[in-house]
C-alpha cells in the first residue's frame, strides 16, 4: 500500500474577511474531493484570512500514480482560482507494509 500526502500553501490576496476565506477554501476542498477522490482538510492559519494550508492524502498501489494524483491537484488548484495562488507545495510518497 503507498500513502501519498501534500501540503499546499496558498495566498488569498484578494480576500478581506475569514468569512471570504471560508468561500474559497471549502469550494477548493470540495472539488478536489470530487475530481480526484483525495481526503483534503485545511491543516493550518486557521485564523489569517489572506492564507490557507491544505492538506490532501490518497492511497494507491503504485508510488508513481499517487503522485500523479497529488500533482495533478496542484496543477488543477493553479488553474482553477486566481483568487488562490499557489505559494507552495510538497509531496511526500511513502510505501506502507
Amino acid at each position: 500500500m503507498v500513502v501519498g500526502a501534500c501540503r499546499l500553501e496558498l495566498r488569498l490576496a484578494e480576500n478581506h474577511s475569514l468569512k471570504g476565506k471560508r468561500q474559497v477554501v471549502r469550494s477548493l476542498i470540495t472539488r478536489l474531493r470530487n475530481r480526484f477522490n483525495l481526503a483534503v482538510a485545511e491543516v493550518e492559519d486557521h485564523d489569517v484570512w489572506n492564507a490557507a494550508v491544505l492538506g490532501m492524502s490518497c492511497v494507491s498501489n503504485d508510488g508513481r500514480h499517487a503522485r500523479e494524483m497529488l500533482e495533478n491537484a496542484v496543477r488543477y488548484v493553479e488553474g482553477l482560482r486566481l483568487d488562490a495562488e499557489v505559494v507552495d507545495f510538497s509531496i511526500e510518497v511513502e510505501q506502507l507494509r
